[in-house]
């Protein structure tokens, strides 16, 4: 999993993340909640853990900032505060779990396993949609204006996990896990050979481009009301 840890304390969110790669998840830390925010508007995380008493913005107006915006990505509150009145505060707050300091590293994984299971996309979703681009998972078709795009096998994937993240930064470590199934960078361009090649199938003849290269991060898909 991608996991977005956002802890102002940095042996504390040094050592969550060495427990997280242990565990075989990736992990990006925010030292403060406004920094937080922004990783979590700006690119895809499968779950935040997030601590409550934060510099600039504090864990729950961060989460409270979040959901009115619709970012439904799961969040664990980690606090010291570990009342019930507490507690339920920060479920309210936006928070989907909570889990009070000092806590057992075995109980935080459990906890953000079953975070993230709950939000897996439905299975049973047939149709992707995102602008004039359509993804149907039935007919493993894609069209774009209503214009047929064959895809190879490989283009197909890459194409949904995008289009399941339109509008947010997918990164080459993102990429390389959802679609090849690598844990691992394997020092090749095999990412950028593919990406040229999806971007030429579905962004050619059309004006607006979809599918953009944010430098230094990652790709892009948007639609053309996005910007």
């Amino acid at each position: 999993m991608r996991i977005l840890i956002v802890e102002d304390d940095q042996e504390a969110a040094t050592w969550l993340a060495r427990a997280l790669k242990e565990a075989g998840h990736v992990s990006e830390i925010a030292s403060n909640g406004e920094e937080g925010l922004h990783h979590a508007s700006t690119a895809r995380f499968d779950v935040m853990i997030v601590d409550r008493m934060l510099p600039r913005l504090d864990g729950l107006a961060m989460l409270k900032s979040l959901r009115a915006d619709g970012n439904d990505t799961p969040a664990l509150i980690l606090s010291a505060l570990g009342q019930v009145d507490d507690r339920v505060e920060g479920l309210r707050s936006g928070g989907d779990d909570y889990l009070a300091k000092p806590y057992a590293v075995s109980e935080l994984l459990a906890r953000i396993e079953v975070l993230a299971r709950r939000r897996r996309p439905d299975d049973s979703e047939t149709r992707i949609v995102v602008g004039d681009l359509e993804l149907d998972r039935l007919s493993h078709t894609v069209k774009r204006a209503g214009k047929n795009i064959p895809l190879q096998p490989r283009e197909y994937r890459l194409l949904e996990y995008l289009m399941r993240n339109a509008g947010k930064v997918v990164t080459r470590t993102m990429l390389l896990e959802e679609v090849w199934d690598y844990h691992f960078d394997p020092q090749t361009n095999v990412i950028d050979v593919h990406v040229s090649r999806l971007r030429g199938k579905i962004d050619k003849d059309f004006d607006h481009q979809m599918l953009q290269t944010v430098r230094g991060a990652g790709y892009i898909l948007r639609a053309a009301q996005d910007g």
